[in-house]
């Protein structure tokens, strides 16, 4: 009986030490989920110490009312961008639709469109007596449209502008998916709709989730649309807070109730996305799938990505051109800031290198080796996403002037901030990459001796690429338009396209901010034109 039971324990030792994971996964894992939860330490420091007087302010009716607002937004809003988001992601990835790789680009590009720009776009288009109305006044007669703002437009902007969130996150996961089980599906008899809704759309529910996840997030954190259309969010409650008061404890009070909010989210989010099985379990193919023909259906698609891409951005790049032609023929100066172009694209782009690099571990600790506490590392990643930007740019300011004072006021300080703000999207985008492979593959490399690094580079890195480079493409743009935390934490002379977007509107010179809002989005076509050509290689 000896001998069996040191077998069974040997067995039992080679099974934990196979499921426990290797010190390149979990030590920088571990190391970035601590350093994401700063601004968490922060607030929490700060909310200490406002006694009695944050309980009164939080369970005020008024603020309970800002919260079920904020709540019925990120609903709305989450519902809508799925809605938009999956149609898009299959025919631009899947069906033969005339121009499918062109609308690919342009059905993506609203994502660089800034809240606050899309939201005087709505309103100078939109509003009781926007340009909309003055073109229907003459043949029509129409004096005045019904109010654009509160809930339908602040829904309809943020829709526009974070669609895409989801959307790159659905076309990678269709890249992932094996052609094989819906050929298999249409071999015994089932039709196009039917394997869509039976074979695609549950392989999609991670990607869907994770999508959702971050438009929730999103929606939580903004500021820019729901000021200008006038719906008070939580998120304004607290830009109300920083700026009538030089006391910050009460907006940081404020602050964790949007984690609270942000983590039920979480928590909705990994109930939706389940724990089932998403990968091959032989060894399935890796070829593309063969385009699905839609016949006569065609055309309608094809109309469907033309009216998208139009209400989304091509009707603000025409309100931008005006703006433009507007102030020239005003005598306005015409600069582009090539410049502040040349500044916002290497930071982005160390942003995005810098997440994606970070969001491989966490993303392999989290899928390979589930359990508490990499789903406690995973979903800390996600809780800062949720924060206002002013918040997390504070938290490091405050970190960086005590504790950190070599990188305070230094361009690494301002890349670590838009790490923190949006990691999330490079992690969802390359879990949903990395659920759909095989963990075999893996253990078979292992079994013939590779190391765990050498199996994370040579293997498992290739593999998620597709995701890898969404979660590039998400959090490029994201850092593009990225506005508080940029304000605060650029270092001397340092100044983005944003800023000066930002410097403009804020003062009501709509014409000299076209200039560069049409540049950044021209950059950012420019960029996922490249990346786009990436991702088919």
């Amino acid at each position: 009986m000896r001998p069996v039971s040191q077998l069974k324990k040997g067995l039992h030792e080679l099974k934990w030490q196979a499921h426990r994971p290797p010190p390149v996964i979990w030590i920088p894992a571990f190391l970035i989920g601590a350093a994401v939860i700063l601004p968490h330490i922060y607030l929490v420091l700060r909310a200490l110490g406002a006694g009695e007087d944050l309980w009164d302010l939080l369970f005020r009716i008024r603020t309970l009312q800002v919260l079920a607002r904020t709540l019925l937004l990120i609903i709305g809003v989450s519902v809508v961008s799925v809605a938009v988001a999956l149609p898009l992601a299959w025919l631009t990835n899947r069906t033969d639709m005339p121009f499918r790789r062109l609308w690919a680009v342009l059905t993506a590009l609203p994502l660089v469109i800034p809240s606050y720009v899309a939201g005087f776009i709505v309103v100078a288009a939109l509003g009781p007596r926007g340009m909309l109305q003055r073109l229907l006044e003459g043949p029509f007669g129409v004096l005045r449209l019904p109010e654009i703002y509160g809930f339908p437009g602040a829904l309809l902007t943020i829709v526009l502008v974070s669609y895409p969130l989801v959307l790159i996150n659905l076309r990678a996961s269709l890249r992932g998916i094996d052609p094989l089980l819906e050929e298999a599906s249409r071999s015994l008899g089932q039709g196009q709709w039917s394997t869509f809704r039976h074979v695609v759309l549950p392989q999609l529910r991670p990607a869907i989730a994770s999508g959702a996840l971050l438009v929730a997030l999103y929606t939580l954190r903004d500021f820019g649309a729901v000021s200008l259309l006038r719906y008070e969010t939580f998120t304004w409650a607290i830009y109300l807070q920083y700026e009538s008061s030089f006391d910050r404890t009460m907006a940081a009070g404020l602050s964790m109730v949007l984690i609270g909010v942000a983590l039920t989210i979480l928590f909705i989010e990994a109930m939706v996305r389940g724990k089932g099985q998403y990968y091959r379990s032989s060894s399935g193919s890796r070829r593309p799938p063969a385009p699905v023909r839609l016949g006569r259906w065609r055309w309608p698609a094809f109309s469907f990505c033309a009216m998208v891409s139009l209400i989304a951005l091509f009707i603000p790049i025409a309100v931008l051109l005006y703006w433009l032609i507007e102030g020239v023929s005003r005598g306005e100066p015409f600069h582009l800031v090539w410049g502040l172009a040349i500044n916002s694209v290497y930071a982005s782009l160390l942003a995005a290198g810098v997440a994606v690099l970070f969001s491989l571990p966490v993303a392999v600790l989290a899928v390979r080796y589930p359990g508490r506490i990499s789903s406690f590392v995973e979903r800390s990643t996600y809780i800062g996403f949720g924060l206002p930007g002013i918040v997390v740019a504070l938290a490091l300011v405050f970190f960086g002037a005590h504790y950190a004072g070599p990188l305070y006021q230094t361009l690494w300080l301002l890349i670590f901030a838009y790490v923190i703000l949006f990691l999330p999207q490079a992690v969802g985008a390359t879990r949903g990459s990395l659920i759909q492979i095989s963990p075999r593959i893996e253990e078979a490399a292992r079994s013939l001796g590779r190391k765990s690094w050498q199996i994370l580079v040579t293997i498992t890195l290739p593999l998620v690429r597709s995701g890898l480079l969404a979660g590039a493409v998400l959090i490029f743009f994201s850092t593009m338009k990225e506005l508080p935390a940029t304000l605060i934490l650029s270092p001397i002379g340092f100044k983005t396209l944003a800023i000066s977007i930002w410097s403009a509107t804020s003062e009501a010179f709509f014409t000299r901010a076209a200039a560069p809002a049409l540049l950044l989005i021209i950059t950012s076509a420019v960029s996922m034109a490249f990346l786009n050509i990436g991702e088919r290689r």
